[in-house]
């Protein structure tokens, strides 16, 4: 329904542009975003496999690694469909509620990675600091009591977000999303009312989640550090380092691209609006492509599973 010829009363259909300044060339740019996202399928799901069928990895750290492929393949698919679909098909349009559902489930597979990645830097933490106490500590059901927290934290905290939306804002400026998938803010943006509720909830989840993960991420690995320099022999060091070198690879690309895009989307006025999209694209589709050949290169363990497998 239009209420004037600049605003609109709950509109039903949102159309999202895809990369603005750049639809000229959008349907050349989803090759190497389909290709991406292809690799991460691939990869995450060798994983997925390997450590669901080798009863030699039903370690908490590979279970972990098993959740984070999970949660890898779940935020790739959440978009890239639908960002192909515009780029490829010249479909931009989207149900207003499936917009609010795709911003939910983006939103909350990115809080659910970085829980998983601050309890995969504890239980690295624990088996380092200490080592006989690890499988007292970290059991199966202590595994499964963090996978289902860490899945409901992101999921509540995020979930007003989309409350707030729907039962606050009824009028919009426009409908076209300058963005290639529905992000909280782009849509925030579309509104014609007061907008600071909702601008201010998204900053406390976003520092609630990963500023509260980043910390003691950052806290165990200096505690890790510390006890890894004291050992006496230098090859217990390099030992007891190489197990933390892809989890340190995987959760500083995560942290660098999510605070990049983050900072560059709220603060950098003077940036181009495509390269706000394209970091934001590269963010959520980079660490599920990275993170498999990431683990694949540098766990031994898994390493040797993927060449028995394509060896036999």
């Amino acid at each position: 329904m239009l209420v004037s010829n600049i605003t609109f009363f709950m509109p039903s259909v949102l159309t999202l542009v895809g990369i603005p300044g750049l639809e000229s060339v959008q349907c050349w740019i989803g090759i190497p975003f389909f290709a991406t996202y292809l690799i991460a399928m691939i990869g995450n799901s060798l994983l997925l496999t390997i450590i669901k069928s080798e009863r030699s990895l039903h370690e908490p750290m590979y279970i972990f690694l098993g959740m984070l492929g999970a949660t890898d393949i779940a935020l790739a698919t959440s978009i890239v469909p639908k960002m192909l679909g515009i780029f490829w098909f010249h479909m931009p349009d989207i149900y207003f509620d499936f917009c609010l559902l795709q911003m939910w489930l983006t939103h909350t597979f990115q809080g659910i990675e970085s829980g998983i990645l601050l309890a995969m830097a504890l239980d690295r933490y624990v088996a380092i600091c200490y080592p006989l106490r690890h499988a007292a500590i970290f059991t199966h059901q202590l595994v499964t009591q963090i996978g289902t927290v860490v899945t409901l934290r992101a999921a509540i905290l995020v979930a007003p977000c989309l409350v707030l939306i729907k039962c606050r804002l009824k009028f919009y400026h426009t409908t076209i999303i300058s963005h290639s998938y529905c992000e909280h803010m782009a849509v925030v943006k579309l509104a014609a009312e007061n907008v600071q509720i909702n601008r201010i909830y998204g900053l406390f989840v976003a520092f609630t989640v990963a500023g509260f993960d980043l910390m003691f991420i950052i806290l165990s690995y200096i505690q890790i550090f510390t006890t890894v320099f004291r050992l006496p022999q230098e090859e217990a060091r390099l030992k007891a380092f190489n197990t933390c070198i892809a989890h340190i690879c995987v959760f500083l690309q995560f942290y660098l691209l999510a605070f990049f895009s983050f900072f560059t989307h709220r603060f950098g006025s003077h940036i181009p609006p495509y390269i706000h999209i394209l970091c934001s694209n590269i963010y959520l589709l980079v660490p599920p492509f990275l993170n498999p050949l990431v683990y694949g290169v540098k766990t031994k363990q898994v390493r040797s599973h993927v060449i028995k497998m394509f060896s036999s």
